[in-house]
């Protein structure tokens, strides 16, 4: 539902083409149930594109009241890894979804693509073929010109059998030969062109283990997988279009228990990074990044330990148009969920990120004992999460940046505390910087200043006008802090789809490590992922691995603002 801007009244949202389909399908009794399917192939951990196919499948099955599978395509034991499994599971639940049953797997199917092979064999719809792979490809031909026969297209069914059972039986090499469909070397469609069934891979597989020395390509599996598992639509991204006449024609030439039907919708693209699964490996085989969830990468678990939060990324997915064309999405959009979901939903606290130290000279004048506790709200907007406790000491920390002495600045143009004026300490007292002590190079070591007594939380006396606020922390009583500061990994805004290489438009300042951050007392207890608005410097979360009780780290997950 979506509201108009004149009445406030809710409209039902329209429809996306699929879901008119589904809606169709239901209405004229082809199918009795939704049944859809994510199909991540576990070669890399998936991105933020991952993310909207997540979405539309799950959210599909969610919406007509059906279900959704987990499967694994692990056709390719060379570049799959358990690692890569575990990691996807882990993604899809923290998005908040559910698979429906037990978790599927292509390999859990082998036995029963070998026997499909075996019938494409027995009539006379695929052969195997031993040219090389320079020779196969010369074969082909190209997009305007037609492939020719392979000379070993000819074979009778009974040789192709018998040489089908010893490239499973391990007797070649690999490259030695594949068995290939044999469908039309003259199609327009190059998928057609009597495309490769199994190749010899003498590799383990993660899930079968040393079963197999053949594997079945991933367009010969994909359809049957489907069929075994009665999927009703099988929702792929727009790259897939040209493969679905092959995809047809497996599902009507084999002795499959359904058919189920393919279809595509515009993949997610974003600028300012990449998305290739490829690429992305590039960067943490290159140690570019720190590994596959480096708050930079566009991976969910990257975003994950960034701070982004499920209910923002499901919410940019679901603010994007399912269409039949493919599209490039600016950063900022994805960035307004996390700022909105951040703004609604993230605790308050104060860091202090460049610190020098201020020390209230007229302290002991004002305030009985070594420390006085002012309160300050959770959250502004949320007065039922109460207040937060905060010490304030003789001793403080504030950002070097809020400091200036030139008295010549206007109050517009720097609302922070100059030499001679006041300023607040948020939720604290007023202050007037009076005196800056140096080093020997001239740098600002400590600022001495004076608190106006009965100012916490009251106006001050007439006559003393602060220019603005400012956070702070407490010398002795905050807690020293790492904090990564991130900005984007790449400079140009379509690093891949240009003719250099991806690489070359790394950004050299996308990550900025501080040792000497001071923050409340508290956050050293914040639980691990835990988010915050750090007052007047952006959004953070405590690190999922590194952040502890005695040495805290926090990621920097995005500025409070847009940035220009």
């Amino acid at each position: 539902m979506s509201k108009t801007e004149d009445s406030g009244v809710e409209t039902p949202k329209a429809d996306n083409f699929i879901e008119a389909i589904i809606k169709q399908d239901l209405a004229e009794g082809r199918i009795e149930k939704v049944v859809t399917r994510f199909p991540p192939e576990p070669n890399g951990y998936l991105h933020i594109g991952h993310a909207k196919s997540i979405c539309v499948n799950f959210g599909l099955a969610e919406t007509f009241g059906g279900e959704c599978n987990l499967r694994f395509d692990d056709t390719n034991p060379a570049k799959e890894d358990q690692e890569y499994v575990d990691a996807i599971k882990e993604d899809v639940r923290w998005l908040g979804f559910q698979w429906a049953g037990d978790i599927r797997y292509a390999s859990s199917y082998f036995d029963q693509f070998y026997q499909w092979a075996l019938y494409l064999v027995k009539e006379g719809n695929a052969y195997v073929c031993d040219l090389t792979a320079e020779q196969a490809s010369e074969y082909r031909g190209w997009a305007t010109a037609p492939g020719k026969d392979s000379p070993f297209r000819s074979r009778s069914p009974e040789e192709n059998l018998a040489l089908l059972e010893k490239m499973r039986a391990g007797e070649f090499d690999e490259g030695h030969c594949v068995l290939r469909a044999k469908i039309d070397m003259a199609s327009s469609n190059m998928n057609l062109r009597d495309p490769i069934l199994y190749r010899i891979r003498k590799e383990s597989h993660h899930q079968t283990g040393d079963k197999w020395c053949i594997y079945p390509a991933y367009d010969f599996a994909h359809g049957q997988e489907d069929a075994i598992e009665g999927v009703s639509h099988s929702i792929c991204t727009l790259e897939f279009a040209d493969h679905r006449p092959l995809y047809e024609w497996f599902l009507e030439h084999l002795p499959v228990p359904a058919k189920p039907r393919q279809y595509e919708f515009g993949r997610l693209n974003i600028n300012y990074t990449v998305t290739s699964k490829r690429k992305l490996k590039q960067l943490v085989d290159d140690k570019v990044v720190a590994g596959w969830d480096d708050p930079r990468m566009p991976t969910i678990s990257g975003m994950r330990r960034r701070g982004y939060s499920p209910a923002a990324v499901r919410n940019f997915c679901q603010s994007l148009a399912v269409a039949k064309t493919d599209g490039v999405v600016d950063m900022a959009q994805l960035e307004f969920f996390i700022r909105e979901d951040l703004n609604d939903n993230a605790p308050r606290a104060m860091c202090v990120l460049n610190p020098v130290k201020l020390i209230i000279s007229n302290f002991e004048e004002h305030i009985n004992g070594d420390v006085q506790t002012v309160a300050a709200p959770v959250h502004p907007g949320k007065e039922e999460l109460g207040t937060r406790e905060l010490p304030f000491t003789k001793e403080l920390y504030i950002d070097r940046a809020d400091f200036s002495e030139d008295t010549t600045l206007g109050r517009k143009k720097f609302k922070r505390l100059v030499f001679g004026e006041y300023v607040r300490l948020r939720s604290a007292y007023v202050i007037k910087a009076d005196e800056v002590i140096k080093d020997a190079e001239g740098n600002i070591e400590t600022i001495i200043a004076s608190l106006v007594p009965d100012t916490v939380g009251e106006s001050p006396p007439e006559g003393i006008k602060p220019r603005g606020v400012i956070h702070w922390v407490s010398a002795s009583h905050g807690k020293q802090a790492t904090v990564r500061v991130y900005g984007r990994l790449f400079v140009h805004e379509a690093p891949d789809r240009g003719e250099e290489n991806f690489m070359q438009h790394l950004n050299p300042d996308s990550l900025s490590v501080l040792q000497n951050c001071w923050v409340e007392p508290s956050l050293a207890d914040a639980a691990p992922e835990g988010a915050f608005q750090f007052e007047r410097e952006g959004y953070f979360v405590a690190d999922r691995y590194d952040h502890q009780t005695g040495s805290p780290v926090f990621n920097m997950t995005i500025g409070l603002r847009a940035s220009k």
